[in-house]
């Protein structure tokens, strides 16, 4: 199973002092905006998603079809046939892709503690 790039998503109070604590970190703004209340910041190949007022809780993230510069790659499981191997092996799926489109799509999912896990597939 291929899941593509992994980050992780943190739920932030405020956008601009979490930038700037992670600045200080290393990392360095590679997408996103202030203006839309999020930042994809990165330090190597280390990718923080800072999102304000987006969501609850923090989450792993995985984007099938893009490499750890989000950047696409040739070869990827469709976040459809991820989800359909996941439910295979008994995983329950929180939001589930529809099977009927191609493109663009994303599932949500927890682990056994209630960490939330998204598979999002941009193309």
């Amino acid at each position: 199973m291929k899941l593509g790039a992994f980050s992780i998503s943190l739920s932030v109070k405020d956008l601009q002092k979490s930038k700037d604590f992670y600045e200080k970190l290393g990392f360095s703004k590679m997408g996103g905006s202030m203006d839309q209340n999020y930042l994809i910041m990165k330090n190597e190949d280390h990718i923080i998603g800072l999102f304000q007022a987006m969501f609850d809780g923090n989450m792993l993230t995985f984007n099938p079809g893009w490499d750890q510069n989000a950047q696409n790659i040739e070869v990827f499981d469709d976040v459809r046939a991820i989800q359909k191997q996941l439910k295979e092996k008994g995983v329950e799926i929180q939001k589930e892709a529809d099977e009927t489109t191609s493109g663009p799509e994303h599932i949500y999912l927890k682990d056994p503690d209630g960490n939330m896990i998204l598979i999002d597939q941009h193309r």
